[in-house]
């Protein structure tokens, strides 16, 4: 803005600092960065301390709600949750019966049908259960399926974000495992070990296949690739004439 109002013939004046010159731009930019960086290493040093005090830093997950009880002072605590029946009930519906053999898009096809409240992130949204509500991604730890909230371990750190100069939008970055902070907190457990471990299982077993199915047709539509037999001999059996 200072080079184009420059080449415009425009000077510029603030209040604080009277008339802006290259000496306001260069320095004062610099300490704007440098404090913005520290504020931000601050933050993230305060939520670390949260986390570690097995509180939530940031947005409550499915099934729980927050518990916010009132202290000495008159203000109230933060970051308590507490499991919620009503909501925890549908998590071990989800995880019951994808362990069964239902598809993501099928379960949540029957929780719309049966009239169930979806999730809903600050308000936005449709308010009606997806695919990726309940899949998500396993390597990000999104979706229902993946939260290991749901057995007593809070994860944090996974990402990161980062902000693209040209566009200004913020781009989730993951953060190596050694990164991630993990802490135990059985208090908030909704899954029991064995289904979770079967659930991961499964999961781990179709992605496996879709690798299979990506190395054998590597020029198939990758959509085509995900999609789950419609028979049941789908893959098993080939025309003797061509294959």
């Amino acid at each position: 803005l200072h080079k184009r109002m420059r080449f415009l013939g425009v000077e510029i004046f603030t209040k604080a600092e009277g008339e802006i010159t290259e000496l306001h731009i260069g320095l004062g930019g610099t300490m704007s960065a440098l404090f913005l960086r520290q504020l931000a290493q601050k933050t993230h040093r305060g939520l670390e301390g949260r986390v570690k005090a097995g509180k939530s830093a940031g947005g409550i997950s499915y099934g729980y709600a927050l518990d916010r009880q009132p202290l000495p002072n008159g203000t109230y605590t933060t970051g308590d949750r507490v499991i919620d029946p009503a909501e925890a009930a549908i998590v071990r519906r989800i995880f019951t019966e994808y362990d069964r053999g239902r598809s993501a898009r099928a379960i949540a096809i029957g929780l719309n049908r049966d009239g169930i409240p979806a999730p809903r992130s600050g308000g936005k949204g449709k308010g009606t259960w997806s695919f990726s509500t309940i899949s998500g991604n396993w390597q990000r730890g999104t979706g229902i399926l993946n939260n290991s909230l749901y057995i007593g371990q809070l994860v944090w750190n996974r990402q990161h974000f980062i902000k693209d100069p040209d566009s200004g939008k913020r781009q989730a970055r993951p953060n190596p495992p050694h990164a991630w902070i993990t802490e135990e907190v059985p208090h908030l457990r909704i899954i029991d070990d064995a289904l979770w471990t079967r659930v991961k299982q499964r999961q781990g077993a179709i992605r496996d296949d879709i690798r299979t199915e990506r190395a054998a047709e590597p020029g198939a539509p990758r959509i085509e690739r995900g999609h789950r037999p419609r028979y049941l001999l789908s893959g098993f059996l080939a025309c003797g004439c061509c294959g």
